[in-house]
């Protein structure tokens, strides 16, 4: 059950604390530093150290309990100082905390109702003592933040105005109390366990939110990994989690983050000071090099136990790889990322009415708009030509037509099929070719003067009148910009 009183007190807060958003385009963001050259300046940090200390640290659990006591994140001998100058020693630039985790507890001192460290025994700013530490021994500083919170109730299907005032309100203060964040990575949205969509927490207002704060702050959303490689959806910098199985692919040319751990979980378990770490020849050689060659920063979880230092083990292992990165001498630059558009706006062709110039029997063109990569609209086999067309709300404004094409899905698909792309809009009756190209990129992006029309029409022709080339998905956006 929601408090009433705590939702109209967060209401007011949110009202005098953020600006309004007001209806028309969205709003460009205002930023000396152009989003390539933050891309680039993060994946240039090369190594970083995600730091997994929350209430779960204290329950021997990967996901601390919702419904256990505060009281239980009790550190006696917090040492971020130690946490800092262990980064250092293993040749990592910067730091990641997990300032809320899926339960919901906050390592700061929050004032949106939510349970933290305001509540414990000792009262401990975690996030003021860690930027503190890390910025004094030179390093950046991360934040890792989570829209599932179970403590908030925060969940699928569950989710109220008062619930994304409560989110943007929670970084605020994260944004405006610690001076300047790097950036951010997201979990818990948009993800198969939380199911949490970026439309029920809609992203591109949290986006925009963000960067209304702080410009420069990247974002990173550890869930957006699903979709395709070759473009960044949701994300400011890609995000593989390594650890669940997700690996950066060898061709990948995008500024991108891998995460990985130490130890066998990301949390400190109470028999981890005994535990196996993972080498420093397995960090560096396989690891930390070879994403570094493909554009990507390694981010390496070293967890703090419940005294709230790094376990001895953990620090001579940290000390191990730096010697390990020392003795490979001066190290290869990093390559120079590709500069593409971010897609961060709902998008607008999804569940709209389709058609199409012709389909195979029930392969219907909304498998093209089903908010799916996994299925796809094709021509009936013989016919090199084909378009799919989709209806927009009356009104709609957009700038950007995006559509994916399968390739690498099946061994037969290695290779774009499409020889040549046109799009058009349908506006007072009159169809107008907006964009064209002859590109083989798995995903087209067409980036337009923002403009408004009652349809939008995907034409393809193909290379082969054997294989037809195939759409898994079309996207139409209004991104912020003109």
């Amino acid at each position: 059950m929601r408090n009433p009183i705590w939702a109209v007190t967060l209401a007011l807060a949110s009202c005098m604390t953020h600006q309004t958003v007001e209806a028309g385009p969205p709003e460009p963001y205002r930023s000396e530093t152009d989003l390539h050259t933050l891309q680039q300046r993060f994946v240039d940090l090369r190594f970083g150290m995600f730091i997994h200390y929350n209430m779960a640290t204290y329950q021997d659990r990967e996901w601390g309990d919702p419904k256990g006591p505060t009281e239980a994140f009790d550190p006696t001998r917090l040492d971020t100082d130690q946490w800092a100058e262990a980064a250092r020693s293993a040749g990592m630039t910067y730091g990641c905390l997990t300032t809320k985790h899926h339960d919901g507890f906050c390592l700061w001192p929050t004032e949106s109702g939510g349970d933290s460290v305001r509540d414990t025994p000792k009262k401990i700013d975690i996030v003021r003592a860690y930027v503190d530490s890390f910025r004094a021994k030179g390093l950046r500083v991360g934040l890792y933040y989570s829209i599932l919170d179970l403590r908030g109730d925060i969940r699928h299907h569950n989710v109220e105005p008062a619930d994304i005032e409560r989110i943007k309100f929670e970084l605020t203060e994260l944004l405006t109390d610690y001076g300047p964040i790097d950036f951010l990575i997201f979990d818990g949205w948009d993800a198969p366990w939380s199911r949490i969509t970026y439309e029920e927490v809609p992203f591109d207002d949290i986006y925009r939110h963000i960067k209304r704060l702080q410009p420069d702050c990247l974002v990173a959303e550890l869930n957006a990994g699903v979709y395709p490689s070759s473009a960044l959806y949701y994300s400011d910098i890609k995000a593989y989690e390594q650890n669940a199985g997700q690996n950066v692919p060898t061709d990948s040319r995008l500024p991108a983050l891998s995460c990985v751990t130490l130890s066998d979980g990301w949390f400190w378990k109470s028999w981890d000071n005994k535990a196996e770490l993972k080498s420093a020849e397995q960090v560096v050689d396989e690891w930390l090099l070879p994403l570094n060659a493909r554009f990507c920063n390694l981010i390496c979880n070293a967890a703090p136990n419940s005294e709230g230092r790094l376990s001895p083990n953990l620090i001579s292992r940290l000390k191990e790889i730096g010697e390990r990165i020392a003795s490979k001498g001066d190290l290869p630059p990093m390559p120079r990322a590709t500069h593409v558009p971010v897609i961060t706006a709902k998008n607008l062709a999804t569940g709209r009415p389709i058609r199409a110039s012709d389909s195979p029997d029930t392969m219907g063109p909304d498998l093209a708009n089903d908010g799916s990569f996994g299925s796809t609209w094709y021509p009936p086999s013989g016919q090199t030509d084909g378009w799919i067309e989709v209806d927009l709300a009356p009104k709609s404004e957009f700038n950007r037509v995006v559509f994916v094409e399968p390739v690498g899905r099946w061994d037969d698909y290695a290779q774009s099929r499409i020889e040549s792309y046109k799009i058009e809009g349908l506006k007072g009756g009159e169809w107008t070719e907006v964009a064209a190209g002859n590109s083989s990129d798995t995903v087209r992006i067409a980036t337009l003067t923002r403009r408004q029309a009652d349809r939008v029409r995907v034409s393809i022709k193909n290379k082969s009148n054997r294989n037809s080339a195939h759409i898994s998905e079309i996207g139409i956006y209004d991104e912020p910009g003109p």
